[in-house]
């Protein structure tokens, strides 16, 4: 849904944001065929490493339009207006300075084009916020920490406490420059994406 909602197609050059293990370059790699190009960045260097692993080890030949970029994304070191496209999955949340990303991410687009941010939704409804805590604490570390991962997993709750709302994240991005902001719950409200137009 994320990466349809980034409005990337054949031939276009796009890029995914706090890419992580590639998750989702990979899908942008198969919407922008072996004619575009895909750009995953992020800040960890062990994260790139099994991203690659990934593509080496995936049959599909698109992949092969996959470049891994360790960078930071309030300080993108490409040029204005240059990618059709962009994602960012489960990365925003997680930035000391939204406003400062949200504006590189406006820089880099070029005008017409989208961004996509996938991320767990910050919800203004009482009761999604109780079940959303619950299952962190009751499914998502326990299973976390069966695989020797409750560091990487318990901040979760209190990282979507200091989260901005989707009302919020529209702002941000209307306040930046882009035109056109709208933030979608999806998941019965546990999850969220903002789709922003520049």
């Amino acid at each position: 849904m994320a990466v349809s909602w980034s409005g990337a197609k054949i031939g276009d050059s796009v890029l995914d944001l706090c890419c992580g293990s590639g998750d989702l370059s990979f899908l942008l790699s198969e919407k922008v065929g072996l004619s575009g190009k895909v750009t995953g960045l992020d800040f960890s260097k062990e994260q790139l490493s099994v991203a690659s692993v990934k593509q080496a080890s995936l049959w599909k030949s698109c992949y092969k339009n996959i470049s891994w970029v360790e960078g930071d994304a309030l300080d993108l070191h490409f040029p204005d207006e240059y990618f059709d496209a962009i994602t960012m999955g489960y990365g925003l949340r997680n930035l000391i300075d939204k406003r400062v990303a949200m504006k590189e991410i406006h820089r880099v687009l070029r005008p017409g084009s989208r961004v996509s941010i996938l991320d767990f939704n910050k919800s203004t409804n009482t009761y999604v916020t109780l079940l959303q805590e619950w299952m962190l604490d009751n499914v998502v570390v326990p299973v976390a920490t069966s695989y020797g991962l409750t560091e990487q997993y318990k901040y979760l709750k209190s990282s979507i406490r200091d989260f901005l709302t989707g009302p919020e994240q529209e702002k941000l991005a209307k306040e930046v420059g882009f035109g056109n902001a709208k933030h979608y719950e999806i998941g019965g409200g546990l999850m969220g994406a903002l789709v922003a137009t520049r």
